[in-house]
């Protein structure tokens, strides 16, 4: 545990503020001894330093073989498996197991941007530079060395963040009533502070997320900070006096909240390989999904029985609290954050200018420029991909049914039986249960069938990015099918208990397309991977935004029927394009000038 909070956010602040005094990092241990790697003549280390630290050979992680090897070869394997890309997920494998190997870590919707390993070759020299990286295969700094009760705290602790900043979006909806009362302003005014803050968290990743990758700021940096910012501006909402202001707060803590969304799922991918990462991401995306789905609940009482402002004090006590825990008790997983401020004492130590982290060579070596183009127009101009806008464009309806139940519940269970402010959150209960019986059904499905049948597929060099959409078909029939029951069962004259169980089963089908579309595009560009999820999560997340403006209405004015009768009749038509892509994906992937083709 020391180890962990040595290395979380207010650790690292207090070792940099006492020069290492608390929290000592090995550099600063008093019985640290440089590996001979690392020593040149003409450098001397500080006569405090002693170690039983021995050094070990020297390994290659990430994409790179797992095996010891030594510092030529380690140059040659790296440059032959592997080439350096600012984009998230996937490298430019050349070798068939390395590709297997790097595809299945695209299970996460947001995975690892920069494919090869800032870890490199202990000791590693170019002509100018002494690479740091770790001090073996078993360096207990490395995320992927870490016990499975670690990594597995950890997840827990992003999962915990990822759904204090969701259920954000759904706590606000019940406090619209009281919003209309108070502002005297019409439902769609009042439903406004709901799409404002899911437009926020969908330009917000296009800001804030580069900003992990970078190795002098990192993942903590990142999180922290944006989630300090997040309960302060929530705070400012609890206490707004007026319309404009609680609306301005609501997209800026969605925007200010958004890291959380956009970069866990690299955190995860920073401490797991292979297959391995696919059960953890899925477990943090049922949780990502818990929190729009229990967002009603907990603000549902708070509302009625405390006023309108309570759903928001509630989020931000949730998200104090878990701002706190995660200052603490988060530690750092970006390699290349971690592996630069190795190198930072360790010059310290030596006094020697030239040992440096790859991270720190690679970061010197782009420009404002380059992060730029990356961060904002490249997600614009790959969307108009075909495969890219299709997928995102169907994913964004899928999103925004989800937000349009909050429209119908109180339709269904206000108006025609009756629930109170409270009671009519309960029924967002029947879409959590659905949801933690899916997360189990899916991984069993990923480790007894899916992933045998892709990985021995992948060893005889057949990678096929369109096996992914099998999932994606078979989820494709459970949101007209709840859209359809639920519609037609929401009728006074029919027991409450009925169109909840046909809504829980619209979270079968939001999860795994989710899943296994998530997982199709960065594998079908691998190159471009950060860029293709940007512009994903910007479209569908502003399709999100979009439809609880109207929704409300169009329920009113079509009636409950027949209003998801219409949307269960578009995804039922968009059923025949998603066959198409799994059909002929392969052939428009050839005729595109960013997708791969394997």
């Amino acid at each position: 545990m020391t180890s962990t909070v040595a290395s979380a956010w207010v650790g690292t602040l207090l070792n940099q503020a006492t020069n290492g005094k608390l929290f000592p990092r090995p550099e600063q241990q008093p019985d640290f001894v440089l590996p001979p790697e690392y020593s040149v003549p003409g450098f001397n280390v500080s006569s405090s330093a002693a170690s039983t630290l021995k050094p070990e050979p020297a390994t290659v992680s990430g994409p790179c073989p797992e095996k010891a090897i030594d510092d030529e070869e380690a140059s040659t394997q790296c440059k032959k498996f592997a080439c350096l890309d600012v984009e998230k997920g996937l490298c430019c494998a050349q070798d068939t197991n390395t590709i297997a190997r790097v595809v299945t870590n695209a299970n996460d919707a947001y995975t690892k941007e920069k494919s090869l390993s800032f870890s490199s070759t202990l000791g590693k020299t170019d002509d100018e530079h002494i690479i740091v990286g770790w001090y073996g295969d078993s360096d207990l700094e490395n995320p992927r060395n870490w016990s499975s009760k670690k990594k597995a705290f950890v997840t827990f602790l992003i999962g915990l963040l990822t759904f204090g900043v969701y259920s954000g979006s759904a706590i606000y909806t019940p406090s619209i009533p009281g919003v209309m009362e108070e502002f005297n302003v019409g439902l769609t005014k009042s439903t406004l502070g709901l799409s404002l803050f899911v437009l926020g968290y969908a330009c917000g990743p296009l800001v804030l997320s580069p900003l992990s990758e970078l190795p002098a700021i990192g993942r903590n940096w990142t999180y922290i900070p944006s989630m300090i910012v997040f309960v302060i501006l929530n705070i400012v909402a609890s206490v707004a006096p007026n319309y404009s202001t609680l609306m301005a707060m609501r997209f800026w803590t969605g925007f200010f909240g958004s890291p959380a969304l956009a970069t866990g799922g690299a955190s995860i991918a920073d401490m797991y390989d292979g297959v391995a990462v696919a059960f953890p991401i899925a477990i943090w995306a049922i949780g990502a999904v818990c929190g729009p789905v229990l967002g009603p609940v907990i603000g549902g009482f708070s509302a009625m029985n405390l006023g309108w402002r309570w759903p928001m004090w509630l989020l931000t006590i949730l998200s104090g609290v878990t701002t706190i825990v995660l200052a603490f008790f988060l530690p750092e997983t970006f390699e290349g954050y971690i592996l630069l401020n190795r190198a930072i004492r360790l010059r310290k130590l030596t006094g020697n200018p030239n040992l440096r982290a790859q991270s720190e060579l690679d970061q010197q070596a782009t420009t404002v420029t380059e992060l730029t183009k990356e961060a904002l127009l490249r997600p614009i101009t790959i969307s108009l991909e075909p495969v890219v806008f299709f997928t995102s464009v169907y994913l964004g309806i899928a999103y925004a049914c989800f937000y349009l139940f909050f429209h119908s519940f109180a339709i269904v269970f206000i108006e025609m039986h009756k629930f109170n402010l409270g009671e009519s959150g309960l029924p967002f209960l029947g879409l959590a249960v659905s949801g933690v019986l899916t997360l189990i059904g899916y991984l069993w499905y990923l480790s007894k069938i899916f992933n045998p049948r892709f990985l021995a597929k992948a060893e005889k060099g057949i990678i096929i990015p369109e096996d992914r959409l099998s999932i994606a078909l078979f989820a494709s029939f459970f949101i007209p099918a709840s859209l359809f029951g639920f519609g037609w069962t929401s009728r006074e004259d029919i027991h409450w208990i009925v169109p909840i169980i046909f809504s829980a089963f619209l979270l079968p089908g939001v999860f795994l397309l989710f899943q296994s579309l998530l997982v199709y595009l960065p594998m079908s560009y691998p190159k471009y991977a950060a860029s293709v999820l940007a512009a994903n999560d910007l479209i569908r997340s502003t399709i999100a935004a979009a439809f609880p403006l109207f929704g409300h209405a169009m329920f009113k004015n079509l009636g409950v029927g027949v209003g998801c009768s219409v949307l269960g009749a578009i995804f039922l038509v968009l059923i025949v394009p998603l066959w198409g892509l799994q059909k002929y994906g392969h052939i428009l992937r050839k005729h595109s000038k960013y997708a791969h083709v394997y």
